[in-house]
């Protein structure tokens, strides 16, 4: 019997790059015993590999990957993520894991992200100007940049030093945030092989009192996720309907992760990963092994659900 193919494509040309070959390696060998894997790699300077490090043109790609019946991009974050790869596998009408080109576009810029939990009834961070941190010293701020992931560019400025410091570095693609003091809960919304929507135990990052959870903590060393998260069942109830109404309201595919804080008043939505970090260790995988599921399980459903997903 003949065995699929999936495409995994990893690289890219942004800051994500490492964590996107240490989420390809990861699916890589979930996949090796059921499937034959196409090992696809995009250069920092948007060259293309194929295999065993066997470099190739565009063209000869495509064609590499047009042999697969499946793809599983797992690309993070600008050309990539925001909706890039998408557009390329729609174009050449192969089967793929993860969110179209709408919804992955709109779920990379974060100011587009909140208007759409807003829309759906979910409270967000306050906008904080430049002119008010500068004239009034609203401090501190949390300062980020509007596309990107894995916290690259995250930071929390208490001073205006700190704060001019970080604008500097972020670039003029900025968003400053009041800061929420809270819990960090994390959900992983799952679509089934019947459209519906399941959801994870939900995770929490442990944080201390005005710290960010940015790339080094999250790639430095064991983050000491809390999962299932110590929620009430209310808590539980409205995080995951409220996950879900984002993941819906954005038009989301395969899975995402929706990041929320937990304050005194309740919910605030932070961000969505149309394709999170799938390591072994990443969060999404953390929280299905807590409903029961292995890794090598959710990577193998998130293809099965890609694969005989009806044609649009």
């Amino acid at each position: 019997m003949t065995r699929p193919t999936v495409a995994v494509i990893a690289g890219g040309r942004n800051s994500e790059h490492d964590v996107s070959l240490a989420s390809a390696a990861g699916i890589r060998r979930a996949l090796a015993d059921d499937y034959d894997v196409l090992d696809v790699r995009i250069g920092r300077d948007g060259s293309w590999t194929i295999g065993d490090r066997r470099r190739v043109s565009a063209s000869v790609a495509v064609a590499e990957v047009l042999r697969a019946d499946v793809a599983f991009p797992a690309l993070h974050g600008v050309n990539g993520e925001d909706g890039a790869i998408a557009g390329f596998l729609e174009i050449i009408g192969l089967p793929y894991v993860g969110s179209g080109v709408v919804a992955s576009a709109i779920a990379m810029d974060k100011r587009a992200t909140k208007l759409v939990a807003q829309s759906v009834g979910v409270r967000v961070a306050r906008d904080v100007p430049v002119s008010e941190v500068r004239g009034r010293g609203t401090l501190p701020v949390i300062v980020k940049p509007v596309t990107g992931g894995s916290s690259h560019g995250v930071s929390l400025a208490r001073t205006l030093p700190e704060f001019e410091r970080a604008l500097a570095a972020t670039g003029a693609d900025v968003m400053i945030e009041e800061v929420v003091v809270g819990r960090e809960i994390d959900v992983a919304v799952l679509e089934e092989a019947d459209g519906s929507l399941s959801v994870a135990p939900a995770l929490e990052i442990p944080r201390e009192p005005g710290s960010v959870f940015d790339v080094d903590a999250k790639y430095g060393g064991d983050p000491g996720f809390l999962v299932p998260a110590p929620l009430s069942a209310l808590e539980l109830e409205t995080i995951s309907a409220a996950a879900m109404a984002i993941f819906r309201a954005l038009g989301c595919r395969g899975l995402a992760r929706v990041d929320f804080f937990l304050d005194d008043r309740g919910l605030v939505f932070n961000e969505v990963n149309t394709m999170p970090g799938m390591t072994e260790h990443s969060q999404v995988p953390a929280m299905v092994r807590a409903a029961g599921m292995s890794y090598a399980d959710l990577i193998r459903s998130l293809i099965e659900v890609a694969r005989h997903r009806p044609s649009r």
